[in-house]
């Protein structure tokens, strides 16, 4: 029997598919970002915090996007957040070149109705991460009488605030609304630091709220020379160098009060989060993601946080999904609710409202 042999050159070309690597598979994600610029929207002026964290981002999470895209930063100032925001929503390209640290109130102020100027959708946004999510703090200067939470109630405590409707006026509103406290709100300050200085002074006894992480990073010697003493501090759960001070959810006295104080905390608990618009490519917004935290991992990025005193307390994007889908479907009674905690008279108009309301469609059911 013969066999069928084959030359030294026809078995080596008969091989040669199996023996060559096959071409590396193309990553559209990649493809796209090559040569590409990304935009980190800023929704406060140059030297705030929102800016000090969102520059700090975007000095390292370029290098973790496929294809390496450069970076700059816009800084856009303007209705508390709401410019930016509209800008992202409605006017940005949505293709995940333009990225924006979102205003902290914003999923709060859009499932409390607050405004109408309110053009994004929170809900909508792709949300990459948060960067951290500091309790907020309610102090008073070291010289105070008060001491704890039932001080507050026992006598009024003149506090500095900025601008109505700014965090440093609703939760101190939601203190006097829910827990009983006697605060007096003195309006317009221009700055935390301006209100800072008054309580030296001796003309406040005390300041609205301001991220515990900010008295550390801003105003290290106050919290080490004990010249400020915190009261109340607001968040999903009590920041580890805390434990002996208050958190606001767990002073409701009746199943309503802790669940509007409850709704409070997790809107603080959005702290300085990162989103980019409704409609961005899904295999973008994973990839963003996963750059985002690899950042948060980065051991040059970690390192700067550090020596800027940035406190680093992640959430991802995921959770934060949920976190401003919960802020949002709420129900129009709770809605009424929450926002009586905030302003009763915005609430009893809005209440009031709801009520004729209903009159007329049943008025007309009826017809």
């Amino acid at each position: 029997m013969k066999f069928a042999t084959l030359s030294a050159s026809a078995l080596a070309l008969a091989l040669t598919p199996a023996l060559v690597a096959a071409p590396a598979a193309a990553d559209p994600v990649a493809d796209f970002y090559k040569g590409k610029q990304v935009k980190m929207i800023i929704r406060t002026a140059a030297g705030g915090g929102y800016d000090l964290y969102a520059r700090l981002l975007m000095r390292h999470m370029p290098r973790h996007i496929p294809g390496t895209p450069s970076a700059v930063n816009v800084n856009m100032p303007g209705g508390g957040g709401l410019k930016a925001a509209n800008y992202v929503a409605k006017v940005a390209p949505r293709d995940g070149t333009i990225l924006t640290i979102v205003s902290q109130a914003l999923p709060m102020i859009q499932g409390l109705k607050l405004t109408n100027k309110l053009q994004a959708d929170m809900k909508a946004f792709n949300w990459i991460g948060n960067m951290s999510k500091s309790n907020q703090v309610f102090v008073v200067w070291h010289t105070s009488p008060a001491k704890t939470v039932e001080d507050l109630k026992a006598r009024r405590v003149i506090i500095g605030a900025t601008g109505a409707g700014s965090a440093s006026v609703q939760l101190p509103a939601v203190y006097n609304n829910v827990l009983g406290t006697k605060l007096k709100i003195i309006y317009g300050y221009e700055s935390g630091t301006e209100i800072n200085f008054a309580m030296e002074k001796g003309e406040l006894e005390g300041r609205g709220t301001n991220p515990w992480a900010s008295w550390l990073s801003a105003t290290p010697q106050l919290v080490e020379k004990k010249l400020i003493r915190p009261l109340i501090q607001v968040g999903l759960e009590k920041d580890p160098a805390l434990p002996d001070v208050a958190l606001l959810k767990d002073l409701g006295k009746t199943p309503e009060e802790t669940a509007i104080l409850t709704y409070i905390s997790k809107a603080v608990a959005v702290g300085r989060p990162i989103a980019v618009a409704q409609g961005v490519p899904a295999d973008r917004v994973k990839a963003l993601r996963v750059a985002y935290e690899a950042t948060l991992k980065d051991a040059q990025f970690m390192a700067e946080a550090k020596k800027q005193r940035a406190d680093i307390d992640s959430q991802t994007g995921e959770d934060l999904q949920k976190l401003a889908a919960d802020l949002i479907d709420i129900s129009d009674d709770f809605r009424i609710k929450v926002l009586g905690a905030i302003d009763e008279k915005k609430a009893a108009a809005e209440a009031k409202k709801g009520s004729e309301k209903k009159k007329k469609k049943k008025k007309k059911s009826e017809s």
